[in-house]
């Protein structure tokens, strides 16, 4: 399966990305936000995470930038079971590409994808020290359930506190807002940005 955004190709990755994930997701500000990836993160871990056979009710994408020249590859996003077996959406972008929107106009496509198949409606949280990803969620449409659970961070090596969303009603006007200030993105990427943006 693959999805296209205005700016962004979702597709299953491939042994062959595995140099390119591991600089992408291989930075400690990235993987301490997610559950499952371990830190350090390299190239190993990019070709077993890649090659983990794919459920088709458990869809999983590496999100790639659209440009003039070859597709770059800014982050992942999914759909996997909770600690109850609902499905819960995870997604993470690299650090240069923070505050650009990515990550909202990824979830967004998910969130489609989820209905397009039929699934219940899906839940997500965030780690309280990672507040821009609940921005997103928020952004999305989920609305925050009010609990906080412990959930395990591998690349934390133990447990952290978790804010809880459920998915609620889509926003109206189906904007992207960035979330922060560009941080570290090269100056021929951004103009190729602006120029896609026009």
């Amino acid at each position: 399966m693959f999805a296209r955004t205005e700016r962004l190709l979702l597709r299953p990755g491939w042994l062959e990305d595995a140099p390119a994930l591991a600089r992408a997701i291989g930075e400690e500000a990235v993987v301490r936000n997610l559950a499952t990836a371990p830190w350090p993160y390299g190239e190993a871990q990019a070709q077993e995470f890649l090659s983990k056979p794919l459920d088709p009710d458990q869809p999983r994408f590496l999100i790639f930038a659209r440009t003039g020249g070859a597709p770059r590859l800014v982050g992942g996003c999914g759909i996997s079971p909770d600690t109850e077996g609902a499905p819960e959406m995870g997604y993470w972008i690299a650090r240069p590409y923070w505050g650009l929107g990515f990550a909202t106009e990824a979830g967004r496509q998910l969130v489609h994808i989820a209905r397009a198949m039929n699934l219940p409606k899906l839940s997500a949280g965030h780690f309280l020290d990672n507040p821009a990803s609940g921005a997103v969620l928020r952004k999305l449409g989920f609305r925050p359930t009010g609990k906080v659970a412990q959930r395990f961070s591998l690349a934390r090596g133990g447990e952290a506190a978790c804010a809880l969303f459920e998915e609620g009603d889509a926003d109206s006007d189906g904007a992207v807002t960035p979330m922060r200030s560009r941080i570290g993105v090269d100056e021929d990427f951004r103009e190729e940005l602006r120029l896609m943006a026009a």
